[in-house]
């Protein structure tokens, strides 16, 4: 015979349920170990930075004995002075190449890849999609596989060895026109582009004194992305420039650093010109942050 299988009698509320302590123990060490990562990663990022602040207070034997974090014998003076002194001061003459390369740049591409978005967005014309795809096409192909073909371009217009070898090249970004529209399309309503042409406005006024201050947060983006990839920039000078007074901070830096090896004094000046670059990236985020907050913002309150 069998026996019929025995069913739980016990009623709901008499069975054992979690202890209500076990929720905030549980919560409190999810946000522990939330917070510890978060630890982990600010450390991270941030102990490069601090080696280069201490780094950049020692002379050559601190550098080479391994008394990097120690701040004995800080000297941060001496080593500015000897980077401004060194062949004329042309290393702020770098700094100056940087902004221009990095600041003009930038500011020029953010302005095209925002009115070029802003096309693709707001008009219709024949072959847009075809166009855009070819666009997205740009994004996939690597900048350093384009350099060749440039330095190309460039000697056959005169313009290598120029301002222009290294200015020209970075105008135009597709990934940026990319983010354009899509910032277009979610802060640009389209009524507002119809009332400003009753009201008798053009494309270009509609363009700029619509168009673009709404689209802000798109421009700074685009702005910030494509100056920091501009200041890091490194192959494409290395290609186009031969005359030292037009390098920028990061080929520069680079060219003394290959001189390290048989001359130690280089060390400082290349640790200190390090941390004097890295200023021009943190200023630019900081002061462009809030335009970010607003984009995030925007719309969220009807």
């Amino acid at each position: 015979m069998t026996t019929p299988a025995t069913t739980d009698s016990t009623p709901a509320h008499t069975r054992a349920e979690p202890s209500p302590r076990s929720k905030p123990n549980a919560r409190w060490l999810s946000r522990t170990a939330v917070n510890g990562a978060l630890l982990l990663s600010v450390g991270y990022t941030l102990f490069p930075l601090l080696w280069l602040i201490t780094a950049s207070t020692k002379d050559t034997g601190g550098l080479l004995g391994g008394d990097a974090f120690s701040f004995k014998g800080f000297d941060l003076g001496r080593n500015l002075s000897d980077l401004a002194s060194y062949n004329d001061g042309v290393y702020f003459r770098w700094y100056l190449n940087s902004l221009l390369y990095a600041g003009g740049g930038a500011l020029v591409c953010a302005l095209i890849s925002v009115a070029a978005g802003y096309a693709f967005d707001k008009y219709r014309f024949r072959g847009k999609e075809k166009l855009f795809g070819v666009v997205l096409l740009g994004v996939l192909v690597p900048s350093t596989a384009l350099a060749l073909p440039m330095y190309l371009l460039a000697s056959r217009t005169g313009l290598v060895n120029t301002y222009w070898s290294v200015l020209i090249p970075v105008l135009v970004n597709p990934f940026g026109v990319y983010l354009s529209r899509v910032f277009s399309a979610s802060y640009i309503p389209d009524e507002a582009l119809e009332a400003a042409r009753i009201d008798g406005a053009g494309e270009l006024r509609a363009f700029w004194s619509i168009g673009l201050r709404m689209v802000m947060p798109g421009f700074v983006t685009v702005f910030l992305f494509q100056f920091t990839a501009i200041w890091n920039n490194f192959f494409l000078p290395l290609v186009m420039l031969s005359d030292q007074k037009l390098f920028p901070l990061s080929l520069g830096l680079y060219s003394w650093n290959s001189n390290t090896h048989a001359e130690p004094s280089f060390y400082p000046l290349v640790v200190t010109g390090s941390l004097l670059a890295v200023l021009p990236l943190v200023i630019a985020f900081v002061a462009l942050q809030r335009h970010w907050k607003a984009g995030l913002t925007a719309g969220s309150v009807k």
